[in-house]
């Protein structure tokens, strides 16, 4: 039997509970439009990163929302979730979450852009 050449595998993907070890969740709970962004921390421990956590710290070098990363890697939403989760955990990426105009009511326009950018994936 011979083992598959490396062209064969490049369309290869890999189920979505074994990039996060089954997990749904993370340690830290992040909404959606949280703006992300790499930590001095997280520059230096890029190149022991596993592949997706990897993925995602060298595209936070630019701020991005959770939607984005989860955009730009073709990652499942829950996926890119728990991933950027864990990373801020472990202080390799840092949030930014805005606030809403009054603590009964979330901005309509955050609201609005969320839902353009849910759509559009």
């Amino acid at each position: 039997m011979t083992s598959p050449e490396p062209d064969a595998l490049q369309g290869v993907r890999v189920r979505p509970y074994m990039v996060t070890g089954g997990r749904t969740r993370s340690a830290v709970e992040l909404p959606l439009e949280a703006i992300i962004r790499v930590t001095p921390e997280g520059q230096k421990a890029v190149g022991t990163l596993n592949l997706e956590p990897r993925q995602i710290v060298d595209i936070c070098h630019q701020p991005l929302s959770i939607a984005e990363i989860s955009a730009h890697l073709r990652l499942h939403l829950q996926v890119s979730k728990v991933l950027v989760g864990d990373l801020v955990h472990a202080g390799y990426l840092a949030t930014h979450t805005a606030t809403a105009e009054s603590a009964d009511r979330p901005d309509l326009q955050l609201l609005e852009r969320v839902l353009d950018g849910l759509q559009s994936l």
